[in-house]
């Protein structure tokens, strides 16, 4: 155990899923905010949405990362880095339009955040994407 204070704390908002595991939502310590990987997620059903549809799900996606950097005191504005993993290659071009059109839009700054894409297996057969963000606020 350390003396030491922490101001680490939990980010929640039910305008994102619940976590299915052991995790939060994001992580907020002194001006960084973590969120987590989001899918294409309802937060009021956390049923799976727009099965093998990327585009939407990517747009879901972006929505859910959006409504926990709000809850964490954030906006895009606030993300120096995103990162996308996908299930295929054949996506790509389907997810960089969709995500270009969201992230543009919701950067009133213009510098849009760095970004890696990563192609991978994910926890579940639905999803076709997820993405995590980190925010430096102040």
């Amino acid at each position: 155990m350390s003396d030491r204070p922490t101001d680490r704390t939990a980010v929640t908002t039910t305008d994102a899923p619940a976590p299915a595991h052991t995790f939060s939502q994001g992580v907020r310590k002194g001006p960084f905010l973590q969120v987590s990987g989001q899918g294409p997620v309802d937060p009021a059903t956390n049923e799976y949405l727009h099965p093998g549809d990327v585009r939407a799900q990517t747009l879901r996606t972006l929505r859910n990362v959006d409504a926990v950097l709000r809850a964490g005191g954030a906006t895009f504005d606030d993300v120096v880095m995103l990162r996308v993993y996908l299930t295929t290659r054949d996506d790509f071009a389907a997810m960089n339009e969709a995500y270009g059109e969201y992230v543009t839009r919701n950067c009133a700054s213009g510098v849009l955040p760095a970004r890696t894409t990563v192609v991978t297996g994910l926890p579940r057969e639905e999803m076709l994407v997820e993405i995590d963000a980190l925010a430096v606020l102040g």
